[in-house]
């Protein structure tokens, strides 16, 4: 039976983000993830866990301004001395609230910068933070993102993660698969997932178009539910979507679509 996360950062923001945790629990389920926890104490979310009895599954990696634009920083070599130094507070966070998992967001490359230069200053960075990672026993993701959402995302294609992990050649580095985002920019996800599994360790859903609720748009999640059943799949599914209207009103898919 897959594991659905939710995701606290686009579900139930009918209520401040504190509140989301008790309405994860509510509608029955056993683990969360979000964007990012540095708005807040690390001790007022681990006290929402604990009395929620909820796993935090992942959030990312220091961003940069995101209200800015910023969408990560990893392949700039400009800003390489701000990503490491962000690495140890998202550690920190991380062993607080018992977390496993932390997604590496790519960035977006100033327009002037060869693209092999981003490359290699991404390869560097993540070997920097799995290395600092991997004593505490955490695993780090790089996720491709599509295109239409995010314009000149660094990352964007299964095969392209796939290559930079494997140059990368750190045993903690692993694929965070979108399948939302992949569908938008190479479909082939049956395939993909079966091919890769062994390097995906997160996976996220959304349907497309629109970002909503498994089951609103053309992506076939019956099938793809019991496909990753089928196929063993251990991690969480993280439900990484923008209600079409209330959250808890648009929860029916989890009975109607899985095995």
């Amino acid at each position: 039976m897959p594991r659905f996360a939710a995701n606290l950062s686009m579900m139930f923001t009918e209520v401040p983000f504190l509140d989301r945790f008790a309405l994860a629990r509510e509608a029955g389920f056993d683990a969360v993830e979000f964007l990012f926890p540095y708005a807040y104490q690390s001790g007022e979310i681990a006290e929402r866990l604990r009395r929620h009895q909820l796993q935090l599954v992942l959030f990312n990696l220091p961003p940069g301004d995101w209200d800015a634009g910023d969408r990560g920083m990893a392949c700039d070599p400009a800003r390489a001395d701000e990503f490491r130094a962000g690495v140890p507070a998202a550690l920190d966070y991380a062993a607080a609230l018992g977390v496993g998992l932390l997604h590496c967001m790519a960035g977006k490359p100033p327009a002037t910068l060869p693209r092999d230069a981003a490359h290699a200053t991404y390869v560097d960075n993540l070997r920097y933070a799995a290395d600092l990672a991997r004593p505490r026993g955490i695993d780090l993701l790089i996720e491709p993102i599509n295109h239409f959402d995010m314009p000149g995302y660094f990352l964007s294609r299964s095969a392209q993660a796939l290559e930079i992990i494997a140059e990368a050649d750190r045993p903690n580095l692993f694929l965070q698969y979108d399948i939302y985002h992949m569908q938008r920019m190479e479909g082939e996800l049956s395939n993909t997932i079966r091919a890769n599994l062994p390097m995906i360790k997160h996976m996220q859903i959304a349907d497309t178009p629109g970002r909503h609720e498994p089951g609103t748009g053309e992506i076939n999640y019956r099938h793809l539910f019991a496909l990753i059943d089928a196929l063993g799949y251990t991690g969480w599914l993280g439900c990484e979507y923008l209600p079409a209207g209330d959250t808890i009103a648009g929860l029916d898919w989890r009975r109607a679509l899985t095995p």
